[in-house]
């Protein structure tokens, strides 16, 4: 019989999350940096998305890779087109948000984002002139380009300034002459600030600067014309591919090599250069014409985080400030106070330095024998780290399982990890065609006769890392559960090879138990729906697209269960069809990025809620390790459903996602507004001074 059920093409969803974080910078409500912001954040989604989701689509669809769904070569192209038609209908909204609405706000506030000639005041001249030539000049190399020109030089998201120029002399008048220089972002600042006056400030990208003194670097010619362009290549170098334990580190750091001169997968170019130059490029490098992509004038915005800010109150300083958990400052020890009650830490509401505290307690206490941790995304000059070799320097057993293959962190990951072997911690580098994204901590503690004392679990949603808790919105458990902590070590004994056939009697780990147990409890919300009771799912997580799971929750839409899903990005399930009529969809976009992943299942009003690690992907249930925890603890269970229901009552910040992929805004009204992750920060802070210990 066939599936009549249907889905939304995974990359198609994702570039409808995308537009909704580009919305944000239209937000008259933000100050200006902000929208300025979302502009950048949304560039640099962009940008990797075109890095590996396009250029696996088109390895696809000239039959160079093969996908894992199933996707045809000529499905591959087709999802090409949409893809190439949505971002050009996005590029519009961009422009017409930058130009349009930032660049006459920043005037207003007195700073001149100076993108034309003929806006340069006379005033600034000598400046620039001086600058290009004793700051910027030194460090350009024009390479000519002629017909046949190798590519490969061409380095990935470098900016490129193409320049088209005929000699001076009469009888050479009509001979255009091509050259390329690549822009140094590595050595001068994208943005230059010049001379302010009159209480005015002034800022000028750099190849603006450029392009106004490019006739020093050619003498005896005369400048046609002069325009930016970048490529994009394959960073989908399926590093998940590598199939041996001996030699790993080096086989990912070659297979990082070969990304550098990945196959192009889009040429961009500023909209704005003539055809005949654009062709002339296009046939030097070998570029298809599929893979040009026009572009705005200025190129890579996602550089716009870094624009200069002469006035701190164009930018939002009203962000939550971390909380500092009192029941915890009250307490002589961490560890005893979750002897006695697991913990909840959501951060960056609350503050992360109690994670850190609970890792140099463990430095500390006599009877800590031995600490095992998962490191995904390493931040640099990590506290963290740091904490894990002061513990194997004072005695402390210390096992740190490095995911080597974490997308664009692996060299950081190998740095890190080599580092903490020089200092004695025993590294465990990656599972060979698997990745392992867990986020967990176990610590054991022993007596003098090493039989095992009271032990200590953590599980989150997010990365260990002290610099992405400060934006991402996670969820981190502290436990002493003694089944936790054993399902834990197991965990462990499994990433070190040392456990044949694991059973786990509280955590859900992919590969083993996750998805049969997922599916049992959307199966007893259905069967409480046909008897008549309340069916009732709330699922919080990053992405939907695995479409057994997605039929799993059309089969309980139809039996009468009641779903919520709060997804931030891609998901492919679709709403308000007869087999999902019972389905809604939210999705929140605001200061933080929302990452955490909550699972709600009703229970006939005995709610079970989980957190963990893992999205509804395809490779995150079946290829991948990935750890989900059950909140057992009434009162943090009852935060949770808190947290879940201020989420789904925003009207504010959030949206719903309707059946052709729209943003929809709840709206706000005149009666109530409810902003969910200012709102949630605020039942937080009200809980600490509530309910101090």
């Amino acid at each position: 019989m066939e599936n009549h059920y249907r889905y939304f093409n995974r990359d198609i969803s994702w570039l409808s999350f995308n537009y909704r974080v580009l919305l944000e910078a239209a937000d008259e409500s933000l100050p200006v940096y902000e929208r300025i912001n979302f502009i950048s954040i949304y560039s640099s989604n962009l940008e990797e998305f075109f890095q590996v989701r396009v250029a696996d689509l088109r390895a696809i669809a000239k039959g160079y890779r093969v996908d894992e769904n199933g996707t045809s070569e000529e499905e591959a192209q087709e999802i090409i087109r949409e893809i190439t038609q949505e971002v050009n209908r996005q590029m519009e909204t961009r422009i017409s948000i930058y130009e349009n609405q930032i660049l006459p706000l920043l005037r207003t506030s007195h700073i001149y984002f100076i993108q034309d000639k003929q806006d340069v005041s006379i005033v600034h001249l000598p400046f620039i002139r001086h600058y290009f030539i004793n700051e910027i000049f030194p460090y350009l190399q024009p390479v000519p380009v002629k017909k046949g020109s190798i590519h490969s030089f061409l380095r990935d998201n470098c900016l490129y300034m193409a320049v088209r120029m005929t000699p001076k002399e009469e009888i050479f008048r009509e001979q255009y002459e091509y050259y390329i220089i690549k822009l140094p972002r590595k050595k001068i600042p994208r943005f230059i600030e010049l001379p302010s006056y009159n209480g005015n400030y002034y800022i000028m990208f750099m190849e603006d600067i450029i392009k106004m003194n490019i006739e020093i670097m050619f003498p005896g010619y005369k400048i046609d014309s002069r325009y930016c362009f970048k490529v994009s290549r394959d960073a989908d170098i399926l590093i998940d591919d590598v199939i041996s334990t001996r030699n790993m580190a080096q086989d990912v750091k070659r297979k990082i090599k070969q990304r550098k001169n990945g196959a192009i997968c889009r040429f961009v170019y500023d909209r704005k250069m003539p055809d005949d130059f654009l062709s002339f490029l296009a046939t030097a490098f070998d570029i298809q014409s599929d893979e040009l992509i026009p572009g705005d004038k200025h190129l890579n915005l996602e550089d716009l985080n870094k624009l200069p800010n002469p006035c701190p109150h164009l930018k939002n300083n009203n962000k939550p400030h971390p909380i500092t958990i009192k029941k915890l400052e009250k307490e002589k020890s961490v560890f005893q106070y979750i002897a006695q009650h697991d913990l909840l830490l959501f951060y960056p509401y609350q503050s992360f330095e109690h994670f850190i505290h609970f890792l140099q307690e463990a430095i500390h206490d006599p009877f800590c024998t031995e600490i095992m941790i998962t490191q995904y995304r390493v931040a640099e000059n990590s506290a963290i780290i740091s904490s894990l070799i002061a513990a194997a320097h004072n005695g402390k057993k210390v096992t740190v399982f490095v995911e080597l293959k974490a997308r664009f962190d692996e060299e950081n990951n190998l740095a890190t990890s080599e580092m903490m072997k020089a200092a004695g911690i025993n590294i465990i580098y990656s599972i060979p065609g698997l990745k392992v994204h867990s986020k967990v901590v176990l610590i054991l503690r022993r007596d003098k006769g090493n039989n095992l004392m009271q032990s200590y679990a953590c599980i989150s949603t997010g990365n260990f890392n002290e610099q992405t808790a400060r934006i991402y919105a996670d969820i981190c458990l502290f436990t002493a559960n003694n089944e936790i902590v054993s399902d834990l070590h197991t965990l462990f004994r499994l990433l070190q090879k040392e456990e044949v056939k694991p059973e786990f009697k509280q955590l859900l780990i992919s590969q083993f138990n996750l998805v049969p147990q997922l599916k049992a409890l959307i199966e007893h919300e259905i069967e409480l729906a046909r008897s008549g009771k309340e069916g009732k799912i709330i699922l919080k997580m990053n992405a939907l697209q695995e479409t057994g799971m997605i039929n799993e929750l059309y089969r309980a839409s139809e039996a009468g269960v009641k779903i919520d899903l709060i997804v931030r990005g891609i998901c492919c399930l679709i709403p308000n069809q007869p087999y999902s009529k019972n389905i809604r969809i939210t999705r929140i976009v605001d200061s933080f990025l929302e990452h955490a992943r909550v699972w709600y299942f009703g229970n006939g009003q005995n709610p079970r809620i989980f957190i963990g690690s893992p999205d509804w992907m395809y490779r995150n249930l079946f290829k991948r390790i990935e750890t989900v925890c059950p909140v057992n603890d009434p009162l943090l269970k009852l935060e949770l459903e808190d947290m879940l229901n201020i989420q789904l009552k925003g009207n504010w910040k959030t949206c719903w996602v309707d059946e052709q992929l729209r943003n929809c805004p709840k709206g706000k009204n005149n009666i109530v507004n409810i902003r969910p992750q200012y709102a949630f920060y605020d039942y937080l802070k009200k809980q600490n001074e509530e309910k101090p210990v």
